[in-house]
């Protein structure tokens, strides 16, 4: 157990934690020349397309360091902000993290984030300065801004290039002689962390755990302390590059477990495995509940395929615990799900994921995010508004609050006003400047989560020339203004296109939502007029014009009342058309009235 080494790689988006993880690989000989490829252990199709990491991957190598033979497990973190309870749950089954900060970059705000995280949980911190071979790295600069954020010496920053393999030794090294081995007694009950699960069609769910105390064999009887549930452990192993069979897993290591369980349900992460025949006294402290962020309805294309749906869904939520649904129906699009994300990203990594791995093709609605209202009869009583239909009569209404987020950015001096302008422009109210060095300042602001979740991060990027990092967490409730904007489509209400938005900016966006769907709805062989209602009150309208057959193509000379009788004719048909025809809502114009400042 003394020569057990668990850490995880921390770093804000882009800083090369994937590629030092695929060069630790190489240097302790886990993987074969066969075996190598960019970013080894991103093993989604998604995660390579895009180049990003979605879900944090355990693997476990083997490194003889002066006669002795160690065993680390290490497992790669997302970057991205979205994506943060992933390395909220990596972190708990480590003692050790390698802090990558990019040479070129400098500290960004997901740096921070993630640095606070892991000293929560105690863990020793390496700093690594990655990308010094890059021709615009500045390694003294950022060395310095890495000793000011851990308070460390300037030798104790580790300076690597995870691209060219140099400083790999070192880092080993480090790992070796900082990182404490895990802690925990094998004559204890047994004791593991369920940190991680994915389903397999083949074998039912597999299960990654970290064994605190005691030990697990593979064939004992096992039992789940959340829900009380027992079962035999049919295969347990380390994580490899591919799954390793193994007899027996002590204390301290990381492993997988199959047990042929088939129900998603069974299986919650942040639980604790134990022995039936000695079980442990007391569980481990589980991860919090997620919060999510941004709320969206998921339903399948064909309201048939609603079974299968959820069954997809709930495979789904087990390889990702920050998916929250639950059921819910519209009046447009029949039965399906009120889905929960972290934020828009993990929105569409979602949607992809379900057409991809479950041949799920699904409808996304508007996203929005939680609100509270308070009615004037009870205004003790929370009412949770996670639709627009939700909102209460606006004659019952006391008050409407909205979810607040602390926001923080960091950019270089040269974009303030740009980032300050953005900032207000979105109801930000800004709390701190704090100029990290002379060149790059943390700005701090209050802001509503509902005016980041679609295009903020976008434009920040933009308007800070991509020098701008952005890191959130969640402050509260505050009371806000809010009003209830309809879209009507032929003096039909679509409720899938609803949406609440500050009474400030309802006018504009109500306008701006009729001209976007105008744009995107085919014509049809009817007027189709499109408005934007706050109640009763119209406050924006476009018309779609109709597509004119030509009726009177076939007739050439003779008189002018033949004309007239197909065109009265037409003329006729249009108006019972208008009465029955219903109009198709192409699924990206859901999205694109999002972003309507683009």
């Amino acid at each position: 157990m003394k020569n057990i080494r668990n850490f995880c790689i921390i770093a804000h988006i882009d800083h090369g934690k994937s590629t030092l993880a695929d060069r630790l690989l190489d240097f302790t000989g886990s993987v074969t020349d066969r075996e190598k490829q960019d970013q080894l252990l991103d093993n989604m199709d998604l995660e390579r397309e895009r180049g990003i990491t979605i879900k944090s991957h355990a693997i476990q190598m083997e490194y003889t360091f002066e006669g002795i033979d160690y065993i680390f497990n290490l497992i790669d973190t997302p970057g991205h902000v979205d994506f943060s309870y992933e390395v909220s749950r990596s972190i708990a089954a480590c003692e050790g993290a390698l802090l990558i900060v990019d040479a070129a970059q400098s500290i960004q705000a997901q740096t921070i984030s993630n640095l606070y995280l892991a000293l929560e949980n105690d863990l020793e911190i390496i700093p690594i300065l990655n990308k010094i071979d890059l021709p615009s790295a500045n390694p003294d600069e950022v060395t310095d801004d890495i000793m000011n954020l851990l308070g460390c010496k300037a030798e104790d920053v580790i300076p690597a290039s995870a691209k060219t393999g140099q400083g790999i030794k070192e880092i080993l090294t480090e790992i070796i002689e900082r990182i404490p081995a895990p802690k925990g007694s094998l004559d204890q009950p047994l004791q593991a962390l369920i940190f991680d699960s994915v389903y397999n069609p083949f074998r039912g769910i597999e299960t990654y755990f970290r064994v605190i105390n005691g030990s697990i064999k593979k064939g004992q009887k096992i039992q789940f302390i959340a829900t009380e549930k027992n079962y035999t452990a049919d295969e347990i192993g380390t994580l490899k590059l591919t799954q390793e069979p193994k007899k027996e897993i002590f204390a301290g290591d990381v492993g997988y477990l199959i047990t042929g369980i088939k129900e998603a349900k069974e299986v919650k992460v942040g639980d604790t495995i134990t022995s039936p025949e000695n079980p442990t006294q007391n569980a481990i402290d589980g991860f919090e509940e997620v919060k999510p962020m941004v709320f969206a309805g998921i339903y399948p294309v064909d309201t048939e395929d609603y079974e299968e749906l959820r069954a997809s869904m709930e495979k789904l939520q087990l390889n990702d615990a920050s998916l929250v649904f639950f059921p819910e129906s519209s009046a447009a699009l029949g039965f399906g799900f009120r889905c929960g994300f972290l934020g828009m990203l993990h929105l569409e990594i979602i949607q992809e994921r379900l057409e991809r791995e479950f041949n799920m093709p699904v409808i996304t609605t508007v996203p929005n995010v939680s609100y509270q209202a308070f009615t004037r009869k009870n205004p003790d009583e929370v009412l949770w508004v996670n639709n627009p239909s939700d909102l209460p009569d606006p004659s019952a209404i006391d008050r409407v609050e909205e979810p607040y987020i602390k926001a923080s950015i960091i950019t270089k001096s040269e974009f303030v006003g740009n980032v300050m302008s953005l900032s207000i422009e979105k109801r930000g109210e800004i709390t701190n400047q704090n100029y990290l060095t002379p060149e790059r300042v943390e700005l701090t602001f209050d802001m509503p989560l509902a005016e980041i979740v679609f295009d903020f991060y976008d434009r920040l990027k933009t308007v800070s020339k991509g020098y701008a990092s952005f890191d959130y967490s969640p402050i509260g409730m505050r009371p806000s203004k809010l009003v209830k904007v309809d879209v009507l489509l032929n003096s039909n209400q679509v409720d899938a296109l609803s949406a609440l938005i500050h009474a400030d900016n309802a006018y504009n966006i109500g306008k701006k939502m009729c001209e976007k769907l105008k744009e995107l709805i085919p014509r049809q062989q009817f007027d189709i007029p499109i408005q934007a209602a706050i109640g009763a009150k119209i406050i924006s309208r476009e018309t779609i014009k109709a597509l004119r057959k030509d009726v009177t193509a076939k007739c050439y000379g003779g008189d002018i009342s033949r004309k007239r009788k197909l065109l009265e004719k037409q003329k006729k048909g249009k108006k019972k058309m208008r009465q029955v025809g219903n109009v198709e809502i192409p699924q990206q114009a859901f999205m694109a009235v999002l972003k309507l400042n683009d």
